[in-house]
């Protein structure tokens, strides 16, 4: 049996469009391989090399000082991409897919970072998500509540089921028992519960459903998510997403 591989998260980020990535989310990720996607979205008129031309330099000053900042936190593994794209999530996707990368981290601020929601869904893969976490949580202090909605009473032994899986399973990737919480809703729906949950914590933590990147993270349920929360959401990709998944684009710097 293959070892598993070291885990990897993408994180993209709008390098002059003045995103930046608060010092609590790179503490807190230093203790997995990171790589840092600075992006700018073009005008459609306009051609990738004469944006090059005119945004390259300062681009990759701002992606230079973020690598050093994951390094200065004690990341040993961090790499760094700049693009310039006329479609971002279609760069995302193809890049999460080129580098390996088992999640993707959307940024948003995070002042502090203490509190972790996991939104637990019946067909994910627990052993997958846990893993990843178990190596994100690491050296930090996080504290983890995974989140459920059952659709009645009838499903509720089944959905706390779920949930003691899910909490076994982090037990197992090395995460102490007394840093992880349950929370169970009944009769709810699931994204206006997974928001109002998501309003206590500090990072909200959703795995993916579909075959696509670009499809959960961009629509339906996963668009509404990482719209109506405030806080940094991280996807974690399906382990079944393969390279010729992605549309290729010719974008990279």
């Amino acid at each position: 049996m293959a070892a598993p591989r070291a885990h990897r998260v993408l994180v993209p980020i709008d390098v002059l469009g003045g995103e930046a990535v608060p010092q609590t989310v790179i503490d807190a990720f230093a203790s997995v391989p990171v790589v840092l996607l600075g992006y700018h979205v073009l005008p459609e008129q306009t051609p990738s090399d004469q944006a090059r031309d005119r945004y390259e330099a300062r681009a990759r000053a701002e992606l230079d000082e973020l690598h050093d900042a994951f390094e200065d936190a004690g990341c040993l593994d961090v790499s760094s991409r700049l693009v310039f794209t006329h479609d971002r999530l279609k760069t995302f996707e193809r890049v999460a897919v080129e580098a390996s990368c088992d999640a993707i981290l959307l940024l948003n601020p995070a002042p502090v970072l203490e509190r972790v929601l996991v939104a637990v869904r019946g067909d994910v893969n627990l052993e997958y998500i846990a893993r990843l976490l178990g190596a994100l949580l690491t050296d930090t202090d996080l504290e983890v509540t995974f989140f459920h909605v059952v659709p009645d009473e009838d499903e509720r032994e089944r959905g706390t089921e779920l949930l003691d899986a899910a909490v076994s399973e982090l037990v197992d990737a090395g995460v102490d028992r007394g840093r992880i919480d349950t929370s169970l809703v009944v009769d709810g729906s699931p994204t206006r519960e997974i928001l109002e949950a998501a309003a206590d914590h500090d990072m909200l933590v959703v795995g993916e459903s579909r075959p696509s990147i670009r499809r959960f993270i961009f629509r339906d349920r996963a668009k509404t998510l990482a719209k109506g929360t405030v806080d940094p959401v991280l996807v974690i990709r399906g382990e079944y997403l393969e390279a010729d998944d992605a549309e290729a684009v010719d974008d990279t710097a």
